[in-house]
């Protein structure tokens, strides 16, 4: 099955390339690796401000991380054309606007990576880092990178 009858099947429109907010390019290729920069969460196309721990929960920081990993595919489309060149997600990187004594930064990361995985099966098998951070640029709850090998 092809990555894009995967994404039908789980009622997913894939977005368009977002414009960079700052002095950065969307993503960089340099062999067969693709560096694709941060994504925010974003709902109704602005930032999904949130700070989990303190005014968001895990379980809608779950789903933030989740909205990311569409950006982050619609971004690898517009880099590379076609998703079944995908060879394998090689890493995700994960940022939670937390508070301090928020724990669960892993278990709202689980939104991206659980979606790549329903995606690309096992090429979406990834390695992964998720922290808590202070603060998040525009407020936003969740930053994600992912790093990708193509053919």
């Amino acid at each position: 099955m092809s990555v894009y009858d995967r994404l039908t099947e789980l009622g997913i429109t894939l977005p368009p390339l977002a414009v960079p907010a700052a002095a950065y390019v969307p993503f960089v290729r340099t062999g067969n690796l693709l560096f694709i920069s941060g994504h925010v969460a974003k709902r109704d196309g602005k930032a999904w401000v949130g700070q989990l721990g303190k005014t968001m929960e895990t379980a809608t920081g779950k789903e933030a991380a989740r909205a990311i990993a569409i950006d982050l595919l619609g971004t690898l489309h517009a880099a590379i054309g076609d998703l079944n060149k995908v060879q394998r997600i090689v890493k995700l990187m994960s940022l939670v606007n937390s508070a301090p004594d928020f724990t669960e930064h892993h278990l709202v990361t689980n939104g991206a990576s659980e979606l790549i995985g329903q995606v690309f099966g096992d090429k979406g098998a990834h390695a992964r880092s998720a922290f808590g951070v202070a603060q998040i640029p525009m407020g936003a709850c969740v930053e994600i990178e992912m790093i990708v090998e193509v053919a």
